[in-house]
């Protein structure tokens, strides 16, 4: 049984807080498969223009490079300072094999799903935070038991991908293989794979985490 966790955390105590104070309508969304050695982050809100400066203030943010410029959306590959709350923050997170399954940030608050081998693993990581001063608040866990396949709801096209994505290590950080790189190995595009991940990733949500399984950390 493996145990999926909600928890949301200030940025003024992780990363990004000046950001946000100079970008208080700004939305990040992580997107490390984009590249293997720094975090790239989705931006929405707010115009290119605001984006920069609010980057270049922000004393935990080293360098922001735009990759990615939509109608709605700027795409920017970032270096955090050495030291800066970000790195402890993944590293405490995901330390002992928890994997990253989304990571968004907006209003001053990370919000983050880990995937976890077991509750105890959660917990550790819990606590790690709290020991750093990181004011943590756990909003939701699920216990998430194995079943057999009959009884999956994935297809086995989604299936197959999310194997593949553990055994390559793409829900690490750093990503093990980008998203390009596994679509080859699977033989498919990297749109096809970014539709298989999203669609399996809303049945977990919607339909294999059942809300009998939520239950307290301190239950």
């Amino acid at each position: 049984m493996s145990t999926i966790a909600d928890l949301r955390l200030p940025a003024t105590e992780t990363a990004l807080a000046t950001t946000f104070e100079r970008a208080p309508a700004a939305t990040f969304e992580l997107e490390s498969s984009v590249s293997k050695t720094r975090p790239s982050l989705w931006v929405s809100g707010v115009d290119r223009e605001t984006a920069d400066a609010a980057f270049a203030a922000d004393p935990s943010v080293e360098d922001a490079e735009l990759l990615v410029e939509t109608g709605s959306r700027l795409l920017y590959d970032v270096t955090f300072a050495e030291g800066a709350g970000t790195n402890r923050l993944w590293d405490d997170l995901l330390a002992d094999g928890g994997s990253l399954l989304e990571a968004r940030a907006s209003d001053g608050w990370w919000q983050v799903t880990v995937r976890y081998r077991d509750r105890e693993t959660l917990c550790d990581a819990y606590d790690r935070l709290v020991d750093c001063g990181v004011n943590v608040d756990l909003r939701r866990v699920t216990d998430v038991t194995d079943v057999d396949d009959h009884e999956t709801r994935l297809t086995p096209e989604q299936q197959e991908a999310l194997e593949a994505a553990l055994e390559y290590g793409y829900f690490e950080i750093p990503r093990g293989i980008s998203m390009e790189e596994l679509a080859e190995e699977l033989g498919i595009s990297h749109q096809a794979l970014s539709e298989r991940f999203r669609r399996a990733y809303e049945t977990l949500v919607d339909a294999e985490l059942e809300p009998a399984g939520e239950r307290s950390r301190f239950d």
